[in-house]
């Protein structure tokens, strides 16, 4: 409760690990406004670069969206509602598409290492909860046995006393059975410039076993990585306002809008449209005849792909 209180306070700036890059990413300095009655659900930017692998704690996700990033690269953003893991990594900082992504949720808590100086602003105005190492002291720790920036973690409960529940899930979302027709697929394969994810169906398993530049991913905690439900959306990449530490400028992602869409599930590919008329709404999924498209039980995972 201590924690709620300093968060709630804006107590977001202080001690705790150093974030990534050196300290070029700072932390925002507040956080204003009370919390839904259900309470807010916990987003979690993950590092994805090879160094990072294997992670830890994603497969309890509701919900994990696939982002790029700056050199071609991409980032993971998990979502968790109904189950918090015991620990959750390793942690990376956030970007500006992330803060128009999360006003879907009510009010998530947001955990990341850090933001780009001119960021932090923009952070502070958002409808959220900055859970960084200077807000949430003793919730991350350093894994010694990996290298910096690729090993700082953090202790959910630390920033969220429970799980608030799949009603927390504002996303628009729907769970129920397949969409007819379809065709069937076993093997997607998603491109970014320097990293690229291929879903391979699991009979055995009924579900999408994930491989990331060529490699299975599996959890430390958990075994493979494997959600029930891909999707593929394919959304406008423009270039943001704001660059890395390098001078690369960061992509921007635009998940307001609408456009088109694959949905894997129980084997098979179904080509969609997708819609979200403004941030504050969740993202539709439609067949051609209008129908609204249902996901497999079990996790989700979003892959914003350049349209």
């Amino acid at each position: 409760m201590a924690l709620l209180t300093c968060l709630a306070a804006g107590c977001t700036t202080g001690g705790g690990p150093a974030d990534d890059r050196g300290g070029a990413d700072r932390e925002p300095s507040r956080s204003d406004g009370p919390r839904p009655a259900a309470g807010p659900v916990l987003a979690v930017k993950i590092d994805n670069a090879r160094p990072a692998r294997p992670h830890t704690g994603l497969n309890a996700a509701d919900i994990v969206y696939v982002e790029p990033v700056e050199g071609g690269l991409s980032r993971l953003m998990a979502v968790y509602a109904t189950t918090l893991p015991e620990v959750v990594g390793p942690v990376r900082s956030a970007r500006e598409s992330d803060l128009e992504l999360l006003r879907q949720f009510d009010r998530p808590v947001l955990a990341f290492s850090g933001a780009q100086g001119r960021l932090l602003p923009l952070i502070d105005g958002a409808p959220l909860e900055a859970a960084t190492p200077g807000a949430a002291n003793g919730a991350y720790h350093r894994d010694r046995d990996r290298p910096a920036p690729h090993n700082l973690y953090l202790r959910p409960e630390r920033v969220l006393p429970s799980a608030p529940g799949a009603a927390a899930l504002t996303t628009g979302f729907r769970h129920g059975a397949a969409p007819a027709g379809g065709t069937p697929e076993t093997s997607r394969t998603v491109r970014y410039p320097a990293a690229r994810f291929t879903f391979t169906w699991s009979e055995e398993r009924r579900r999408w076993l994930v491989s990331t530049d060529g490699t299975p991913a599996v959890t430390t905690d958990a075994g493979p990585v494997a959600p029930a439900t891909v999707v593929v959306q394919y959304v406008k990449v423009r270039t943001s306002d704001f660059r890395d530490y390098l001078g690369n400028h960061t992509p921007y992602t635009e998940t307001v809008g609408s456009g088109r869409a694959e949905v894997l599930r129980d084997g098979r590919a179904y080509d969609v449209t997708w819609k979200r008329p403004k941030a504050t709404d969740g993202t539709e999924f439609t067949t051609r005849d209008g129908g609204r498209v249902a996901f497999a039980e079990g996790q989700v995972w979003v892959v914003l792909a350049k349209a």
